[in-house]
C-alpha cells in the first residue's frame, strides 16, 4: 500500500518513550500557529512510500521499541497506517500515533472505518491540535499544554480518554 510521507527518523528518542522509527505523513489540515512541521502540511509533498518497504527498514533495526506516527495528520491517511501498524504490532512494537484531532472527535466518527483501525493499533495517543499560547518547554513527548498522552486501547476499552504518564 502506498503512503505519502515527509520524511522518516530512524533511531528518535523525542518522539515517544525508547528509541523509535518515526513516520512523518504528508498532508495536515490542522494548520495550527507555529507549527513544528509546517512543511508537512500541504498534501502534494512529499513523496509516495511503499509501506512494505517502510516496514522492512523497521524491521532491519533490533534497538526499536517501536514506531511513532507523526505529521502531517496521520488519521488523513488513517487506512495505510493501520495496516502498516498491525504488522508492525504482529513484530512485537508498539505504535504511538501523534494526531491535531482529539480521542473524543475520532471516536465519535463511527462511520470512518479506517480511524477507528487506526487507533485499534494505537498503544499511545498524542491528541489535540498544538497551540502556541500553551507551548510548554518541560511537558515530554507533546508541545503545548492542551495535548494529552492517552493510553489508547483503555480509552477504546472505556469509550472516553484515558491520560496516562509517559
Amino acid at each position: 500500500m502506498q503512503l505519502r510521507i515527509a520524511g522518516t527518523v530512524n533511531d528518535s528518542i523525542v518522539d515517544g518513550p525508547g528509541i523509535r522509527f518515526t513516520i512523518f505523513t504528508q498532508g495536515c489540515p490542522h494548520n495550527c500557529e507555529g507549527c513544528h512541521n509546517p512543511q508537512t502540511h500541504d498534501f502534494n509533498g512529499g513523496v509516495l512510500t511503499d509501506t512494505d518497504e517502510l516496514l522492512k527498514k523497521i524491521l532491519s533495526n533490533p534497538l526499536l521499541d517501536g514506531v511513532t506516527f507523526s505529521g502531517g495528520e496521520p488519521f488523513c491517511q488513517a487506512e495505510a497506517l493501520a495496516e502498516l501498524g498491525t504488522k508492525i504490532k504482529a513484530s512485537g512494537l508498539n505504535v504511538i500515533t501523534y494526531t491535531g484531532y482529539t480521542f473524543e472527535k475520532l471516536w465519535r466518527e463511527r462511520d470512518n472505518n479506517n480511524w477507528h483501525k487506526l487507533l485499534s493499533v494505537t498503544d499511545y495517543l498524542i491528541d489535540g491540535p498544538f497551540i502556541l499560547a500553551q507551548k510548554d518547554w518541560e511537558i515530554k513527548f507533546r508541545g503545548s499544554t492542551n495535548q494529552r498522552y492517552l493510553d489508547c486501547q483503555k480509552s477504546i476499552e472505556l469509550g472516553r480518554a484515558i491520560e496516562c504518564e509517559p
